[in-house]
């Protein structure tokens, strides 16, 4: 059965897209921890990131270095960081988290945000894509 993340990639639930290529794809948390909080997931639905094929991790990393790199653009933020935990989803994602103070890697504070915001953070990250 297909894991709600394969479900987000193959459009058959909606998502804040980020950006996308051949192998990766990237969307807002929709429960973030912090305002510019994105999950970088793997195309290929795969369990725990230390089963990807060595090619499929180095693309995750370097599809999420430069997702991340967007985001620490687009979002005030001390840094971004990232983490790999992969627990409540059977399908590797990479987290990457505007971190403010440490509470925001810690996965128990969650920021509220309205539709129009979560466009509107999507839409200023995406313009730093490169």
């Amino acid at each position: 059965m297909p894991t709600i993340f394969t479900k987000i990639i193959n459009g058959e639930i909606p998502c804040y897209k980020i950006a996308e290529d051949s192998d990766n794809f990237a969307f807002l948390d929709i429960n973030p921890n912090s305002k510019g909080h994105t999950l970088c997931v793997p195309k290929k639905e795969v369990d725990k990131i230390l089963d990807l094929d060595e090619a499929s991790y180095l693309s995750l990393m370097t599809f999420s270095r430069k997702v991340g790199k967007a985001i620490e653009s687009a979002v005030s933020c001390k840094r971004v960081g990232m983490t790999v935990i992969g627990l409540e989803v059977p399908h590797v994602h990479v987290h990457l988290i505007p971190l403010h103070s440490m509470k925001n890697a810690t996965f128990q504070h969650k920021e509220s945000m309205t539709a129009k915001e979560f466009e509107m953070v999507a839409e200023k990250i995406r313009s730093f894509i490169k």
